[in-house]
């Protein structure tokens, strides 16, 4: 039965809606409202809560209750917080999560007040012009960077609600490209958070299934991956899978065998990262139903990047666990650029891996 539900317009308003959403690690309550309402409002799951970590918790009961397969998405995504507020305005800050601090410099920022209101910064340093040419070919240390908003003394910041430890993030508007291409924030994890939604349509729109279903919308991954080690426990799954972003570096300059995965190529299946070796049962039962359902997929090369998976893994007696990624250039900087049939694909290949648990 071919679902009304998945295609690439509504994959596209949904990361849209997803992305533009504030939720840098410790401060998620945004999107986690809005999951939860998705959730609720369209009734996808037969129970849904948040913890008191601030994990969306949902369960899907299967006819089966004896296995119970977890897919865990996070919600938080890289950003900054303020440490210190100059006597003339402008702000000292230190990141939360792994930046690319090549980047930083001259990015445009967004703060979230301690009132909820969005403020809008410029990431600066010593001018060009006075400094000397060697000063040029350094890479800015982020101390030695600040974030201007405008204001003239430290007492204008305070009024405007902004503190020592406000948080913000870099600012990128949703953009669509050419070939189904769109640029974003936040897409690493945002993206794997439109797959859970949509898997949790599909599951709602056809026939029951038989392994009872879990999802854990996971907090402050980008912080030691905290939201999974709680979220796994709680939910006490008997198999994992992590849906997330990962590094397409397939642009130029890159030799081939170091690019972990490809943009186009379909869902990337991890064996390795630097956090877990990938159940082989696991992603044996991924790539089955993969080639049983002509779904395009790519082995992602060892061993880049830390996901959830490493953390679900360890719950308790152990969890056999592996990680499904959508390829995404330009992850931990201020923009993302990725492929929605890659999102397409990955939504396909989750959605048979929960439906067919035999091998063919």
């Amino acid at each position: 039965m071919k679902s009304e539900i998945l295609n690439i317009e509504n994959i596209k308003a949904l990361q849209r809606k997803l992305s533009s959403l504030f939720g840098v690690s410790g401060f998620e309550e945004d999107v986690s409202s809005f999951i939860l309402s998705e959730i609720e409002s369209k009734g996808l799951a037969d129970k849904a809560w948040i913890d008191p970590l601030g994990n969306v918790l949902a369960v899907k009961k299967g006819n089966d209750g004896q296995k119970r397969i977890l897919l865990d998405a996070h919600t938080d995504e890289i950003g900054f917080m303020i440490s210190h507020i100059e006597k003339t305005g402008f702000l000292r800050f230190v990141p939360i999560g792994s930046w690319d601090t090549r980047i930083l410099l001259g990015q445009t920022v967004i703060i979230r007040s301690e009132s909820g209101e969005v403020i809008h910064g410029i990431i600066g340093s010593k001018p060009p012009h006075l400094t000397s040419v060697n000063e040029r070919k350094k890479i800015v240390e982020i101390n030695n960077l600040y974030i201007d908003i405008g204001m003239g003394s430290k007492d204008e910041v305070l009024n405007g609600n902004i503190n020592i430890g406000t948080v913000g993030t870099l600012y990128s508007p949703f953009e669509e490209f050419p070939n189904n291409m769109v640029r974003g924030k936040a897409f690493d994890d945002r993206t794997g958070c439109n797959v859970l939604l949509h898997i949790m349509m599909l599951l709602k729109e056809k026939s029951e299934i038989k392994d009872t279903t879990l999802f854990n919308f996971a907090v402050q991954e980008e912080r030691g991956r905290v939201g999974a080690i709680t979220g796994a426990f709680n939910l006490n799954p008997t198999m994992g899978l992590a849906i997330e972003n990962t590094t397409a570096a397939d642009v130029p300059g890159i030799k081939e065998s170091e690019i972990p995965v490809y943009i186009g190529k379909g869902p990337a299946i991890t064996v390795a990262d630097k956090s877990i070796i990938s159940s082989p049962k696991v992603n044996r039962r991924l790539i089955k139903n993969a080639e049983h359902e002509k779904i395009p997929f790519q082995i992602k090369k060892p061993m880049y990047g830390y996901t959830d998976a490493g953390r679900i893994q360890v719950t308790r007696e152990g969890v056999p666990s592996s990680v499904v990624s959508v390829p995404c250039r330009y992850i931990h900087s201020s923009t993302s650029l990725l492929k929605l049939e890659d999102i397409y694909e990955t939504i396909r290949l989750i959605d048979v891996f929960i439906r067919n648990p035999v091998n063919f």
